[in-house]
């Protein structure tokens, strides 16, 4: 493609653009804010199309060029993709087509999960799409060969849906993480992977879990913390950093209801920021 967008040129006082499919994005911005507090942080949740997870690779690859575009017209001077699901289906495809735009992903944490375990047997939690993909599968045949780790991968359907309504700590989230839960630490996993950005916001329900089921210690890899290190290596690479002192500003953006974005930041990150709601986006012209 043209990419008459990826024409615009990028300056340090530009926002960074994060995107997911809804509010699993936000415990990445968590990290991004802390880390990077001069930064002006615009969040597109793409709510109307959650969970990705449920669909194809090709639909998610679709739609997550189509909010990079949307974002890129915004004027930001990079992009974190905050989505398991979306970087193992899209983020190939997005840094092709917008090759001068710096571009973060976020995969789950087998590399460190391994480093931790003892046992040798780790278990990783993530959507169906996730733990599907080339890319996954091909990290774990990597990391497995390399440390002797064995990682037993479970799909936790539904546990998106949960988060995305809130219900944080119900009988029903609890049901379905002990389903989920249970096989692994059952198989003599001793380190539990958080494959998907929507998942540490159960993280308090997960470790009472655990400790009701196993004795032991039980290690949590959440990557968020990562991905916001990198973006920071990446920024100061290409000279983008927010370099004059500046209060960052966080703007959100998303497909759904203004409301079930702005609840959730409030709820979970104790911020406020205005909220638009986008009718729709257009797929970038010459990407099929």
């Amino acid at each position: 493609m043209s990419g008459d967008t990826q024409a615009m040129p990028m300056a340090q006082h530009a926002p960074i653009g994060i995107f997911d499919s809804g509010i699993g994005g936000l415990s990445v911005l968590r990290h991004i804010h802390q880390d990077l507090p001069l930064e002006d942080l615009l969040y597109f949740a793409d709510s109307a199309y959650a969970p990705y997870g449920d669909r194809s690779e090709a639909e998610i690859s679709a739609r997550s060029l189509a909010v990079t575009q949307f974002l890129l017209q915004q004027g930001i001077k990079a992009l974190v993709v905050a989505c398991n699901t979306a970087t193992t289906a899209a983020i190939k495809a997005i840094r092709s087509a917008y090759p001068a735009l710096p571009v973060i992903g976020i995969e789950p944490g087998l590399k460190p999960a391994a480093a931790h375990s003892s046992s040798k047997i780790v278990g990783v939690l993530a959507t169906k799409a996730t733990l599907q993909s080339a890319r996954l599968l091909a990290l774990q045949e990597q990391v497995s060969a390399a440390s002797g780790v064995h990682f037993e991968l479970q799909a936790c359907v539904g546990l998106v849906d949960q988060i995305e309504k809130g219900e944080l700590r119900s009988a029903q989230t609890a049901l379905l993480l002990r389903r989920y839960i249970a096989p692994l630490l059952a198989q003599g996993a001793d380190t539990l992977v958080l494959g998907c950005t929507h998942y540490p916001f159960v993280r308090p329900l997960i470790e009472e879990i655990v400790a009701e089921l196993v004795s032991g210690p039980v290690t949590i890899i959440d990557t968020g913390a990562a991905v916001s290190r990198q973006l920071a290596k990446v920024l100061a690479e290409n000279e983008l950093l927010q370099a004059a002192p500046h209060s960052g500003r966080v703007s959100a953006f998303t497909s759904g209801s203004e409301s079930a974005i702005s609840i959730p930041f409030a709820r979970l990150l104790q911020l406020q920021p205005p909220v638009s709601t986008v009718a729709a986006i257009a797929q970038p012209a010459g990407i099929s």
